[in-house]
């Protein structure tokens, strides 16, 4: 049994004067090999029969097979942080099973893999407990490590990237665990047909309104399943609702950027936000979308440019070492772990870094099986800087962009603690801050070098839906 409350040895990530420390070798860094490294340590938040965790906040409740901890993170052991992420969020959750099933584990005698296998039975109780629970949805975002009900909010992107999960794994479950993934996926599908026009929590957990990254994963996991070869009846709604949601992301542009919310109390300085690149690596956003494009420009800037409001200083001072550079969430943050001290412009997030990466890697790729870059009005401040030599030439974009992917990459390398990854950074120092060992931190990173190396269809790694010929959707009037 692990028990959580344990001090930290050496200075606290939340502290303001670290400890000098050494700093991984970032250029010699190979980021396929260090991401095997990143599953193992990814995987120590992911409970099994052999390894169980009692609840810090309920002594003697311990953790179920296939929980998926945020983060081994609460007050009592992580000084200046004020939060508890020993929970499971549906979310957090998924997205980790995806890695896991990307990760190559083995399979026992008789079929399964056991970190899989776990997680859907996990997920199967998450799922009755909350149908039980007369104050909840099946969008309930949050449980405790058991798979109780935690009191949290509804977010009905995580039944959608949970629908994913299940699909992406199919082929690594035991016979019995497919019938549950199968039972999970069509009641998540009925649930999110009978919700998708409905205001929602958003990603960050702040604000009710209309969603463009829930909409987006909606969008997804509608496409996905109308390809289903898992024999999932596709009810007739489906259709209607992929129409819907298309038109209705197509509302969030205002000329500029694409907003984050529609419909809701989110304040000034919600924008740019960088949930907008999230939904390309989690949704059914193209990353050749000239409006994602010029977002994406917008969002570099604010964190980048020595002149935005928002900048980070710790930016200035990686581009000097060929890094970076680091992304926060949106201008307006505040949330730097600990609530009761709020910081004005927040910090950069590893998870923010690695998705946006995710993107120019899935760019760089378009870029290369096209031959055209999607420049248009739009979309030419985010390439302008990459310079002119590669404004007219696919092949040199592509690897300019797989270059810039790779600085930020690295950056995260960099700031790491030993190459264990926080939640963020600190934005003037480098140094991380707030949750130590953040899940999603690791489960981004992979999810990155795995759109680098383009393998995210590699062996035995069946999305379990018909294949329909590629097309990289580029602009007509791109140059």
């Amino acid at each position: 049994m692990i028990n959580f409350n344990v001090p930290c040895a050496g200075p606290a990530v939340g502290s303001s004067a670290p400890a000098i420390k050494p700093a991984p070798a970032f250029a010699q860094t190979d980021l396929v090999a260090l991401s095997r490294y990143y599953l193992m340590l990814m995987m120590r938040n992911v409970t099994s029969d052999g390894y169980v965790i009692e609840d810090p906040a309920e002594a003697g409740v311990f953790s179920s097979p296939g929980c998926v901890v945020a983060a081994p993170s609460y007050p009592a052991n992580t000084p200046g942080v004020d939060q508890d992420y020993v929970f499971n969020w549906v979310r957090d959750g998924a997205i980790t099973a995806i890695e896991i099933a990307r990760g190559e584990f083995p399979v026992l005698a008789g079929g399964g893999v056991p970190p899989l296998v776990d997680y859907v039975n996990f997920a199967a109780s998450c799922q009755k407990n909350a149908a039980n629970c007369a104050s909840v949805t099946l969008g309930h975002a949050c449980f405790k490590v058991s798979g109780a009900v935690r009191p949290w909010s509804e977010q009905n992107d995580g039944p959608a990237i949970q629908s994913l999960a299940l699909l992406a794994m199919f082929d690594q479950l035991d016979t019995p665990t497919k019938a549950m993934a199968k039972d999970l996926i069509e009641k998540n599908l009925e649930y999110i047909l009978n919700v998708y026009q409905n205001k929602t929590t958003n990603l960050w957990e702040e604000f009710e309104g209309y969603s463009f990254f829930a909409r987006a994963v909606q969008l997804k996991f509608f496409k996905t399943i109308s390809n289903n070869v898992i024999n999932i009846a596709v009810p007739g709604g489906v259709v209607a609702a992929i129409a819907w949601l298309e038109q209705q992301l197509a509302e969030h542009w205002n000329g500029q950027l694409y907003v984050s919310m529609l419909m809701s109390s989110a304040p000034e300085g919600y924008d740019a936000n960088i949930d907008i690149v999230s939904s390309v690596c989690y949704g059914a956003i193209e990353p050749t979308d000239p409006k994602l494009l010029a977002t994406a420009a917008i969002l570099r800037r604010q964190w980048a440019d020595p002149s935005s409001a928002s900048y980070y200083p710790i930016n200035g001072a990686d581009a000097e070492k060929g890094l970076g550079p680091l992304f926060g969430r949106y201008p307006s943050d505040h949330y730097d772990g600990d609530v009761s001290a709020p910081v004005v412009g927040g910090h950069p997030w590893a998870l923010c870094t690695a998705n946006f990466a995710e993107f120019q890697y899935r760019l760089a790729n378009a870029v290369e099986a096209s031959g055209k870059i999607p420049l248009d009005p739009l979309s030419k401040p985010f390439f302008a800087a990459f310079g002119p030599d590669a404004s007219d030439d696919a092949a040199a974009m592509a690897v300019a962009l797989r270059a810039s992917s790779d600085a930020m990459l690295r950056a995260i390398v960099y700031h790491s603690d030993h190459y264990e990854l926080s939640e963020q950074f600190d934005g003037a120092s480098g140094y991380e801050k707030s949750v130590r060992n953040l899940t999603w931190s690791y489960a981004a990173f992979l999810s990155a070098v795995r759109a680098r190396s383009n393998a995210a269809s590699s062996k035995g790694k069946s999305t379990n839906t018909r294949a329909p010929a590629r097309r990289i959707a580029v602009p007509a009037s791109a140059a």
